[in-house]
């Protein structure tokens, strides 16, 4: 079976706690404290093999998780990080959060490896701990807690063109012909059952195809087989729609189109906008007297869409389509659709329920010191360095209420916000 669709729960490593313990060497009495760091829990990345096709592989397994860092040790030493998890997935493939199904990763293009969930940090050990005041520290840190999510995995088929229309209009024999893909043909309902791709080559130059299986009316909202695969033209450029002209099977072709275009609006209504040529196919089959291409054009011209005839059997007007069909590929560019990134998995930390303080210096006005275990962990897992973790970091703080607090301990533009060993200026 084509597995284009999986769930699976995923989790981060966590890190390693902090040591304790004394050095204890001959003729030291009172050696200091020499407990090491934990180490680094590791992360879950997703990685591209475009040797896979399919999600198979994550239908019959539902957890996956990476190591978690080993605890510091005596004499500083510091604890092993934990070994990261890699999920292999076909190109195409995109990552969502399952509870809002906004998009985590698009695996696709340049974006080949993705850090999904970071581990951990390792906890300190109590070396870091020692004061003038307090020389034998007898704690350490633990190490930070995993991150955990559920996902859901989607297959979009990575197309220049999208094959749509009604189940045995002649889709798959049309892409028999162009292409060397072999679909299974047959003068049954839903006789393709997987999307099918192809390679056309044409003298003005080459483009990939996507027979999507066949469409019924009411498609979009789960109705036939049709909805489980029209995520797979999500990302093409140009949809060829191909109709049976002759009405071979007692259907309007006219009416025909109009319920195939209005499943793509419902579905999607990027999709029903994009360009589309309409191939009029099964001339050979139209009665003498009739013109149902005349009808096609008369109604759907008027609207932006083309009609071509065309029979996928003899071959007739097969040519002069896939050439148009390659001028309006180059008309609209070449870059690929891509899903951007709408969710981050470090949101999570936002709604954590975790403590935190605000307080002002009593040496000095200016500085506001923030600290507590929702700020900890917050750094833990979010790299300042990179301007895309310097923005989640921006978005914290507003989400966490840590903005509204300093406001209320009356802090203003210019001052100094302290957590854990970084500063930052204050300007709303």
């Amino acid at each position: 079976m084509f597995a284009d669709r999986a769930k699976i729960i995923i989790r981060s490593g966590k890190g390693g706690d902090g040591h304790v313990s004394f050095r204890r060497e001959k003729y030291v009495a009172n050696g200091g404290p020499d407990g090491g760091d934990g180490g680094r829990g590791g992360d879950v990345i997703m990685e591209v093999d475009k040797g896979q096709n399919t999600l198979g592989e994550y239908r019959h397994r539902r957890k996956y998780k990476a190591e978690d860092g080993k605890e510091g040790g005596k004499r500083r030493c510091h604890g092993a990080d934990g070994a990261d998890i890699v999920l292999k997935v076909p190109e195409g493939t995109v990552v969502y959060d399952a509870a809002t199904g906004r998009v985590i990763a698009d695996m696709s293009g340049e974006n080949m490896r993705k850090v999904i969930l970071k581990g951990g940090r390792g906890g300190k050990g109590n070396m870091h701990y020692a004061t003038s005041t307090m020389q034998v520290p007898k704690y350490a840190q633990p190490g930070q807690e995993a991150l955990e999510l559920e996902v859901r995995l989607e297959l979009k088929l990575i197309a220049d063109v999208g094959l749509i229309g009604f189940p045995n209009v002649g889709k798959s024999t049309f892409l028999s012909r162009v292409t060397n893909a072999k679909p299974e043909i047959a003068n049954y309902h839903f006789t393709t059952i997987t999307p099918n791709l192809g390679v056309v080559d044409t003298e003005n130059g080459g483009f990939v195809i996507a027979d999507i299986p066949g469409l019924i009316e009411g498609a979009s909202e789960g109705a036939g087989l049709g909805h489980e695969f029209l995520r797979h033209i999500e990302r093409t450029r140009v949809m060829l729609h191909i109709v049976d002209a002759a009405g071979t099977e007692g259907r309007d072709p006219v009416d025909d189109v109009k319920k195939i275009n209005a499943e793509l609006a419902a579905y999607n209504e990027d999709l029903a906008k994009r360009p589309q040529i309409i191939a009029a196919n099964k001339t050979d089959c139209i009665q003498e007297g009739e013109d149902p291409v005349r009808r096609l054009r008369e109604e759907f011209e008027p609207l932006g869409y083309e009609v071509m005839p065309m029979s996928a059997v003899t071959g007739e007007g097969v040519r002069e389509i896939l050439f148009r069909v390659k001028e309006l590929l180059d008309r609209t560019g070449e870059k690929p659709v891509f899903f951007e990134q709408e969710f981050f998995p470090e949101d999570l930390l936002a709604r954590e329920d975790l403590p935190f303080t605000v307080e002002r210096l009593p040496e000095d006005p200016h500085i506001f010191v923030t600290e507590g275990p929702k700020i900890d962990k917050m750094l833990g897992y979010t790299n300042l360095d990179s301007e895309k973790g310097f923005a989640f970091f921006q978005r914290f703080l507003k989400e966490a209420g840590i903005l509204d607090a300093l406001e209320q301990a009356g802090i203003q533009e210019g001052d100094t916000v302290r957590m854990y060993g970084f500063d930052f200026d204050y300007y709303k």
